[in-house]
This record gives structure tokens, sequence and C-alpha cells, in this order.
């Protein structure tokens, strides 16, 4: 990735409490309304829509067969990614997945493979999905917007605050442009969750005051070190336990527990104070982030959200979400079930259907009618501020301290490197004995 085009540091308005409470948190991807102008007239409703594909991981080549799945009319065209070992894997999958069509139509010189590939594969397309790890986000994000495409990007979309301030001036430009950006937060696209926030909208729960949302687990996977990689190289395969890239699992993960918090509660908190630390997953393989972070979130109604994650083998493990009203209470499951209970415990509504269609599809299928039918989807302002959200947890979880949203929201610590290439230093080395620092709260300045 090339990052020697970033621009002058943004004046932009941080208050949170200068978000609309009950909009864009209270949708599935805010839809602005179709403009009644002739000289609007969708364009693409007689065109094959040309996808790239930047970052050709697990999760980059599921977006990829989603997106084909979703229109009849759309064909991968290019793809982007720093290795390309990574690369052709994704495209033969992808080849045989839609053998016998026309969906796959990625020519050779459209194959592109470095830090500055993004820009190349970008360019030839209508519509991107950005599946690299997140670090890279804000600088992929910048350049499509700039470029006129419309985005499906993925989960979180920032590792530092200078990140999240350019994704929110560039969701601003994306309005502009109606440009359309999904965000890949896919509870927002999931039957149960949508039913849950309509009965909060009803006022079936009152107002939610506190609430746990977890995702506690035990682990994913680890790139070992293998014999003559320089450490860029070691770090990019091993990118989830790297800041920089990865920004830890309360980032990378548990921003999907978060961000239902804001939405059910229709607000983003105003401060965090929590505890986290390295346990179990302690080696040099592990990196610089921690196996457990507990956070309490407090927003600007009063209501308080306790966070759980960890990545700790042999631990109870859940992923969800409750919340306490002054009417009654959620439970969530991740696997499609949501209950509401009265004050005295009298179940009052309950969601089991489990013939749902996969949100993740679903995402997609959105996305692809709105850019035909000349609307848009605009998830990219949420996706920033539950991004921050996680960053401020963690944040705090580093430090030992109270942060403040709007103190948060002014920090010029940047975790990615200015300019990224191969010969590039990580910010994080091993010292001598293979271990990476650890943030020591406390003593860990995050700000």
């Amino acid at each position: 990735m090339d990052n020697t085009e970033k621009k002058p540091k943004l004046a932009l308005q941080s208050s949170r409490r200068n978000f609309c409470k009950n909009t864009a948190l209270f949708t599935a991807g805010m839809m602005l309304p179709v403009m009644e102008m002739s000289a609007m007239a969708n364009v693409f409703n007689d065109k094959t829509l040309k996808l790239a594909v930047i970052g050709c991981g697990g999760r980059g080549t599921g977006a990829v067969n989603q997106a084909l799945k979703a229109d009849d009319n759309v064909e991968l065209v290019a793809m982007a990614d720093a290795f390309e070992d990574r690369l052709i894997g994704s495209l033969r999958s992808l080849e045989k997945e839609f053998e016998g069509t026309k969906k796959i139509n990625v020519k050779e010189k459209n194959r592109f493979v470095g830090f500055d590939a993004y820009k190349r594969a970008i360019d030839q397309a209508d519509v991107v999905i950005l599946a690299t790890p997140p670090g890279f986000r804000p600088y992929h994000f910048e350049y499509a917007i700039n470029a006129g495409k419309h985005v499906f990007m993925e989960k979180p979309v920032a590792t530092d605050v200078p990140g999240i301030r350019k994704v929110l001036e560039m969701a601003k430009v994306a309005k502009e442009k109606r440009l359309n950006v999904v965000v890949g937060l896919q509870r927002h696209y999931q039957n149960n969750y949508l039913a849950i926030e309509q009965k909060i909208r009803e006022n079936e729960v009152g107002k939610i005051m506190s609430g746990q949302v977890y995702w506690n687990s035990g682990g994913v996977w680890v790139k070992p070190r293998e014999a003559g990689q320089s450490e860029m190289e070691y770090q990019m395969r091993n990118w989830y336990y790297f800041n920089w890239l990865c920004g830890d699992h309360i980032l990378e993960q548990h921003i999907h527990n978060i961000d239902v918090a804001n939405w059910f509660i229709g607000e983003y908190p105003v401060s965090a104070q929590g505890m986290g630390g390295r346990e179990v997953r302690k080696g040099p393989e592990h990196g610089e982030i921690f196996d457990h972070h507990f956070v309490e979130f407090t927003y600007p109604s009063g209501a308080v959200i306790s966070s759980q994650c960890r990545h700790q083998p042999g631990t109870w493990s859940k992923v969800g979400e409750a919340f306490q009203g002054t009417k009654g209470s959620i439970d969530m499951n991740d696997a499609g079930a949501a209950s509401i209970v009265d004050l005295e415990g009298k179940n009052i509504f309950e969601y089991k259907n489990r013939t749902d269609p996969n949100p993740y599809q679903v995402e997609h299928d959105k996305l692809f009618a709105s850019i035909r039918n000349n609307e848009v989807i605009s998830d990219a302002e949420n996706g920033a501020k539950s991004t921050m959200t996680a960053i401020m947890g963690r944040m705090a979880t580093y430090s030992g301290k109270v942060i403040n949203w709007d103190e948060a929201m002014k920090s010029e610590k940047v975790l990615m490197p200015s300019e990224v290439d191969w010969n590039t230093t990580p910010p994080s080395l091993p010292e001598a004995d293979g271990n990476y620092p650890i943030p020591i709260p406390g003593k860990t300045e995050v700000m």
C-alpha cells in the first residue's frame, strides 16, 4: 500500500452530541431519497457492473462470492493483494465456484500485486470490495470514493483515530457523490436484530439503561514465522496480532457487539474505562495484542454497557448481547434467535425464524439493488463511529484510564506508517528475547 498521498490533517467536528440519535443508528444502512430528475436516470440498469476486490484473503474471497451472487449482471474484473500467492489462491477458488459462468473475467493484466496495487484495481471497476487488514482501510476507501466507486468495506474501518477522521471525511464525500457504501456490520442486515430494533422503536423495552455485550471465544488463527521472512512480511502474514494492521481483537471482532449496543441505544458513548491483558496467548507469535478486555461504556443517556471479549481456549464462550430497559429486557443470539421479557419475567416477544437469509449475502443483495435503483446506502459514518467506540475501549484497557470520546477524537497518535513498502520498518519490533512490547496499564500512552 502506498500512503504517500495522505492529505493534511482534517479539522472535523468530533462531538458525539451532534450525532443524530434516531436516524442512521436506527436503520440497516441509511437510504437517501432518489432525486426526481430525468438527468439522474439510472445508468447501471443496462450495463454489466464491474467488480474489483482489494484483499484476497478468506473474507475478501467470501465477499466476492456473495457480490457475484447478488446480481445477475456483475463480473469480477480486477484483484489486488500484497501477496501473489493469496491472489492466485482466491482466483482459483472463485473460478471453481463460478465454473461455467461468465462471472470471473480477471485477465492477467488486471491481477495486481503490491502495496500500491489497490489503485490500479479500483480504477478498473464500478464497485469495489475492500477487505485488506483494517489498518489500510481509510486510505483504500479514500481512493475509491475520490474515484467515484461504490464500496463494500469490511469492518473495522480503521485502527487509529486519524484513520477514523479520514473515513468520516470521505463518508460525507460519498453522500455528496451519491455513492453506495455498505460496511460489513452484518447484524444491521440480520432479521432477528431488525425485529428487536423495531420493538425498541415501538417502546416495548422502554429506555435501555444497561447491557452486556460479548465476544468470548478460544481465539483465531496464528501464522508461524517462516525462515527467510523479513519482519514486514511476517507481520503482514500474521497481521491479526499487530495493532497497526488489526487494532486488537476488541476492534477486529468485538466491534460487532459494540456496534449493536450503539445501534439499539441510539447513541455513541461519552466515555470508557476498563482493564485487560495477556494471560494465555502471550508468545511472540501473538504479537502485541491482549487476549482479554473488559470495558464499561457510558452513554449520554446514562446507559452503561459492559463489554467483554476474550481469546482463551477452554473458557466460557459467548457471542451475543443482552440489554435491560425500563420496561423489559432483551436477549440476542447470534445464531438467529431473540427475545424480550417484561419486568416480571414474562416473555412478551420471541424471534425464532431459522430459515432467514444469510445476512452476509443480504448485505450484497441490498448494495447491488440500491445501485440498480439509483438509491444510496450510507453505512460509512456509523461504521466509523462504531470503530471509534472499539478504539476507545482499547485505549481504556491499554492505559487503565478513563477515556473521553471528545478528547479521544482529537488524538494525533498514528499507528499506520506514513509509507508502506517491503522495506518499511514496522511500528512494533521484537525485543532481544523475540517478544514484542506489550501495553502496560498506568504507563502506556494511548493518545
